[in-house]
């Protein structure tokens, strides 16, 4: 039986907040005060019936392997994931235009976390990361992305590029994001349409299929010296540019 140990308390509060998990056991360390984020860990714990331990910080930091878990860490079964066809089926059960993320193997899971967090935020439908040389959603994940991951629809795929041919025939514009002489500045193109947003890996970019199967690119504009941003930065940059276009509009 396969479990996971989640720990820092923002990712272990939203996977029980969550509950898409199977939840097996809370563990408190006896030195944490149960107040404030603690406190709602805990009550949230008892309403889902998990069992509470309370041990020695020092077992705590022997499990977690220094991890910084802020005392506090959840046996779970494996991160839930889910097919392509349920994300694009929120999308249509919230009566949205498809707002999808897809990594093109993303390898940090700093990076990763990051704009999991990013996405949830904005609302997004679903991320969708290749199955092979891409970082998958482990504790670090969760924890890099505060627990917001727990709350999202993400879908691996054998092959993104074919990915992107099935999402085409389903009426999504796929656009990739690329500080690319091809590619057209972000402010100019309007992006309040049934949308895949691509985010290649850190260094290379996108690999030349994927980039190839693009409907088109966008850049952020930079007027600075260093050229470029952070894969995670210029992506979260780019989903929230998508999702304003869209609140704006649909605001007025």
């Amino acid at each position: 039986m396969t479990s996971e140990l989640l720990y820092g308390r923002n990712a272990v509060r939203e996977a029980l907040r969550a509950r898409r998990r199977m939840l097996r056991r809370l563990v408190v360390s006896r030195s944490v005060q149960e107040s404030g984020v603690i406190a709602d860990i805990i009550r949230l714990a008892e309403q889902a019936g998990v069992p509470i331990e309370r041990i020695e910080r020092q077992i705590l930091d022997r499990q977690l392997r220094e991890a910084n878990h802020q005392g506090v860490m959840l046996e779970t079964g494996p991160y839930p994931y889910v097919e392509l066809d349920e994300c694009l089926s929120l999308a249509n059960a919230r009566r949205e235009a498809a707002l999808l993320l897809l990594l093109d193997h993303l390898q940090d899971p700093q990076n990763l976390g990051t704009l999991l967090r990013t996405a949830e935020a904005v609302g997004c439908h679903g991320i969708v990361i290749p199955g092979r040389r891409a970082a998958e959603i482990t504790p670090a994940v969760v924890n890099a992305s505060s627990g917001a991951v727990e709350h999202l629809r993400i879908a691996i795929v054998t092959n993104l590029s074919q990915t992107i041919e099935e999402l085409q025939r389903n009426g999504i514009w796929v656009v990739g994001l690329e500080q690319d002489e091809a590619a057209q500045d972000i402010d100019a193109v309007d992006l309040d349409l049934p949308l895949g947003l691509v985010i290649g890996a850190e260094g290379t970019g996108m690999s030349r299929l994927v980039r190839e199967r693009c409907d088109f690119l966008v850049r952020l504009p930079i007027v600075g010296q260093i050229g470029s941003l952070n894969a995670a930065v210029a992506g979260s940059i780019a989903i929230y540019h998508a999702w304003r276009q869209r609140y704006r509009r649909h605001a007025e």
